[in-house]
């Protein structure tokens, strides 16, 4: 769709200004926007003399800027020919606004650019919460009504050939820059059309940056560098908003240049430096409810693309069994994340995710399976000061019975709070050598000596 075309709906699909919207039983009294009227002659005075032709790929940042340049000249020639009594501080503020609405996000627009917010969740046109370094806290960004968050959700879904509506309330996506997006609208959204958005920093993390942030140490990272190496099949489970796939990112990234990585996500977020790197991404039915390729499909069909490393952004359900057969099977050094609260949890869910596959395999079977195809357990997990450490790596050593047996390598240790209420702590050897060891020597690999000395 050209920009033209977009502006032309947005014009044809814009309600009469309202100033009381209704939220359930009780009345919103929504803050009237004094520039409402400029905003929508400048907006047609867009249509009229924009250049759509030259700007065909409007998400490239050589042709948005050329545009916000434009934009910005139409905006000051129509409020001097108009001779409006606005202060600079307004024009400025109103060209903004402006640009955001026409080639951006809209009111959310100047939050998806701030570098230092991670998160953020528009519940409905009259909230808009953020997160910063962890911490919840509401901006004093609004929407005019529903059709305003309507218009900014379908600039989302648009390029991407999704579709939402009643039919279809729900919808994952992604921003350009490589934030993840989630929205979900009424019926199902009681307070108005819901978007969540994940972001994630346009220069992956490094390394380096867990270890500034205190999510892991140098020895921990040299640990997890030389496992990498050794090819071992490693987990990283932890809970939502824990830093799962930061982290799963910063392990791939310790992959040898020379090796083929398949990487397979329902959103593609996994930024790989590697040269030689395949990225899968699953789709969802079309509109008849067909045409569904799920994270299973693609596991399944990735064995046949000779990967030397596969990595699944993260397992939900049947999609275990075949990470794990593949793990089984000539495929070491995979990586998958998954949601648990603990390493052994992490086992559990694995076990639950393989039966959902539909096969009816006793436990015993699954379990043996788990054992032999997972190699090493990464729990991470969101502390209440809102930062983000490994707290555990766990050695899955085999079974012992019907069990799986675990030893913690490496536990996290609290120490209590800071003076500004962070928490102090550090994870530290537990002084157990893990059996991982004899790979290391196999591939000459040499670690210090002290390093898992307690």
């Amino acid at each position: 769709m050209s920009l033209l075309e977009r502006l032309q709906k947005e014009k044809n699909t814009e309600t009469p200004d309202s100033k009381v919207q209704k939220v359930k039983k009780n009345t919103v009294v929504v803050k009237e926007d004094p520039f409402e009227n400029i905003k929508s002659k400048i907006h047609s005075k867009i249509i009229e003399e924009i250049k759509t032709d030259s700007y065909k790929d409007i998400d490239s940042d050589d042709n948005n800027e050329s545009l916000e340049k434009e934009i910005s000249t139409i905006v000051e020639n129509f409020l001097n020919e108009e001779n409006s009594y606005i202060t600079k501080l307004e024009r400025q503020k109103l060209t903004s606004e402006i640009i955001d609405e026409t080639i951006g996000f809209g009111p959310i627009n100047p939050l998806i650019h701030d570098a230092t917010i991670s998160e953020i969740m528009v519940n409905g046109p009259q909230q808009v919460y953020i997160e910063k370094k962890g911490r919840l806290t509401l901006s004093n960004v609004t929407f005019k009504d529903d059709q305003h968050v309507m218009k900014v959700i379908e600039k989302i879904v648009a390029p991407l050939g999704r579709r939402i509506d009643e039919s279809s309330p729900m919808v994952d996506a992604r921003l350009p820059n490589g934030s993840r997006v989630n929205v979900i609208i009424p019926p199902l959204a009681l307070n108005g059309p819901v978007i969540t958005i994940r972001k994630f920093s346009e220069k992956p993390f490094t390394v380096k940056d867990l270890i500034n942030f205190g999510t892991i140490t140098p020895n921990v990272a040299m640990i997890m560098k030389a496992c990498v190496e050794a090819r071992l099949n490693i987990v990283v489970s932890g809970g939502t908003g824990s830093g799962k796939t930061t982290t799963l990112n910063v392990i791939s990234s310790f992959i040898p240049d020379d090796e083929r990585i398949v990487t397979i996500e329902d959103a593609a977020e996994l930024q790989l430096g590697q040269t030689h790197v395949i990225r899968l991404e699953t789709r969802p039915p079309n509109i008849e409810g067909k045409g569904i390729i799920s994270i299973r499909d693609l596991v399944r069909n990735s064995l046949r693309m000779r990967p030397d490393r596969i990595v699944v952004g993260e397992v939900r359900s049947g999609e275990a069994l075949d990470m794990l057969q593949a793990m089984n099977t000539g495929h070491d050094g995979s990586l998958t994340t998954g949601h648990a609260n603990s390493p052994r949890d992490m086992i559990s869910r694995l076990e639950t995710m393989v039966l959902m596959a539909g096969m009816e395999l006793p436990v015993k079977a699954i379990r043996e399976q788990i054992s032999s195809a997972v190699d090493l357990i990464v729990q991470q997990s969101r502390l209440r000061d809102g930062s983000r450490r490994i707290t555990h790596i766990t050695e899955v050593l085999g079974m012992e019975g019907d069990v799986i047996t675990l030893q913690d390598i490496f536990v996290f240790k609290q120490y209590g709070k800071d003076e500004k209420g962070r928490i102090r702590g550090e994870i530290i050897p537990t002084g157990i050598k893990p059996k991982f060891l004899e790979k290391f020597e196999g591939t000459g690999i040499m670690l210090p000596n002290d390093i898992f000395t307690a």
